[in-house]
C-alpha cells in the first residue's frame, strides 16, 4: 500500500476527499491532514510532516496545494510523488488580496456563518452544479463545521511563489483542475505543468474549483494513474 497524504483546502475537512479515499483503498493508505490550526504555511507544513510516514505521496487541493509546495521545499526526500489539485504557485496579487480582505470583513458581520453564500459559491462550482443539492450541501456542511475562526485564520495565510519548487522537482507530478475553475483557472495549471519536466496535466470536464466533489470518479482515476507511475 502506498502512503498517501491528502491536504484539503480553505474551509475543507476530510469530507472533501471521502470518495477518493474509498476508491483508492485498494492501492493507497490515505490520511487527510488537518490544516485548520496553523497560522502560516511553515506551521502547517511542519504539522503535516510531524504526523506523516517517513516517505509518502502527497496531494494538495487549493490551499492544501500551497502547503504541499512548502512541504516539498522543506523535505523533498520524503515526498515520493506530488499532486497539485485546483491550486496555484502564485502569491496573491493585489486583486486577490483585496478580495480576501473583503471576505474577512463580511465574515466578521454578526450572524450565522455560512462560509459560502450563493454569490461566492457560484465562483466555486461549474454552472451545472449550482442547483445540485447534494454537492452544495457537502460544501456548506464543511464550511459550517469549521466556522468563521478557521476561515479567518486560513484566509490570512500568506501564499508563496512555488515556481522554483516545481522547477527543481524530481518526483512524478500530477497537475489537475476543473475545466471551468474560475478560482485557479486551467491556464494557471498549464503554467505549473510546464515548469516540471514530465508533469501530467489533467483538465476535468464538468467541474469548477471543487473537482474532488464535483467529479469524484475522474479525480480518483487521475490519482490512481499518478500513484502507479514509476
Amino acid at each position: 500500500m502506498i502512503p498517501l497524504v491528502l491536504l484539503p483546502g480553505l474551509l475543507n475537512d476530510a469530507d472533501l476527499f471521502r470518495d477518493q479515499v474509498a476508491v483508492l483503498a485498494d492501492i493507497a493508505a490515505c490520511t487527510v491532514a488537518d490544516l485548520t490550526r496553523g497560522e502560516t504555511l511553515d506551521a502547517l507544513a511542519e504539522s503535516v510532516l510531524a504526523e506523516a510516514p517517513e516517505t509518502f505521496a502527497l496531494a494538495g487541493f487549493s490551499l492544501g496545494g500551497y502547503v504541499a509546495q512548502e512541504i516539498v521545499r522543506r523535505a523533498p526526500e520524503r515526498v515520493t510523488r506530488l499532486a497539485l489539485l485546483d491550486t496555484s504557485i502564485r502569491p496573491d496579487g493585489q486583486d486577490r488580496a483585496a478580495t480576501r480582505r473583503a471576505l474577512d470583513k463580511a465574515v466578521r458581520i454578526p450572524g450565522r456563518f455560512h462560509g459560502f453564500g450563493d454569490r461566492l459559491l457560484a465562483t466555486y462550482l461549474d454552472p451545472a452544479h449550482l442547483d445540485d443539492a447534494a454537492i452544495v450541501a457537502r460544501i456548506r456542511g464543511m464550511t459550517e463545521r469549521l466556522g468563521a475562526e478557521v476561515f479567518l485564520r486560513q484566509n490570512a495565510i500568506v501564499r508563496r511563489d512555488g515556481s522554483e519548487t516545481l522547477r527543481s522537482l524530481t518526483c512524478p507530478l500530477l497537475v489537475l483542475c476543473g475545466a471551468s475553475d474560475a478560482v485557479t483557472p486551467p491556464a494557471m495549471h498549464r503554467e505549473m505543468a510546464a515548469l516540471a519536466p514530465g508533469a501530467r496535466l489533467v483538465i476535468v470536464p464538468g467541474a469548477g474549483h471543487m473537482t474532488p466533489i464535483e467529479q469524484p470518479e475522474a479525480v480518483a482515476e487521475a490519482l490512481r494513474a499518478w500513484l502507479r507511475e514509476p
